[in-house]
């Protein structure tokens, strides 16, 4: 069993919102014409409540793009994005999630953030998704959405460390940071971990 897995595809992260990732709404054809392609489709979520301690706005001083030490853990200090309720933390409407079967929400504890879908940052508490997709049987993790550098790349390493082959499926996802993204991509081969591209998978289906 392989999962197509959409990470963090909403509106906040699109170009001209809150925490805009270039080019990121490039992906949204891409990511909608390989869902066909797969037997499972899931999604995650940034869902944030407005006290999140990630946010520069909840630290007097502080700004954007600053880093702070927020429990123990290096913290980049994001702007306000992706707050639960908000149109910001909902889907594109051009982002077909008819085929979505169960969506993971993280970020939600204001005193740690989460940027993979498996784990906080501090691996301190499970998501759930590892449990659920080994109850689906799943061998093979392909991962898209935004960012590739931080959502991404997490989301990819955890589910190496979970023991699922794993797939970064390139031109489905868009970074924050090119040069941080080449550089864990590369770290994220060198653990095994496979760069493909979506003509690679719709023109084999047995991939």
């Amino acid at each position: 069993m392989k999962v197509l897995v959409l990470v963090d595809i909403q509106n906040d992260f699109l170009p001209g919102a809150a925490l805009a990732i270039p080019k990121g709404d490039e992906i949204i054809p891409v990511v909608n014409k390989l869902q066909q392609y797969f037997d499972l489709v899931v999604a995650t979520q940034d869902w944030h409540p407005s006290n999140h301690k990630s946010f520069a706005s909840n630290h007097p001083g502080k700004k954007p793009f600053d880093t702070i030490d927020l429990n123990g853990l290096s913290q980049t200090l994001w702007p306000d994005h992706c707050v639960q309720g908000t149109t910001g933390a909902g889907f594109p409407s051009g982002l077909n999630m008819n085929r979505v079967e169960a969506i993971f929400r993280k970020g939600t504890v204001p005193e740690i953030d989460s940027y993979s879908a498996f784990y906080d940052n501090g691996h301190r508490k499970s998501i759930g998704l590892a449990g659920y997709l080994r109850q689906k049987e799943v061998q093979h993790v392909y991962l898209t959405g935004l960012a590739g550098d931080i959502c991404v790349y997490a989301t990819a390493m955890d589910a190496l460390g979970e023991g699922f082959q794993t797939y970064i499926v390139e031109d489905a996802t868009r970074p924050l940071d090119e040069k941080a993204f080449i550089t864990k991509n590369a770290t994220f081969t060198n653990k095994e971990g496979r760069l493909v591209t979506s003509a690679e998978l719709t023109n084999n289906k047995s991939k």
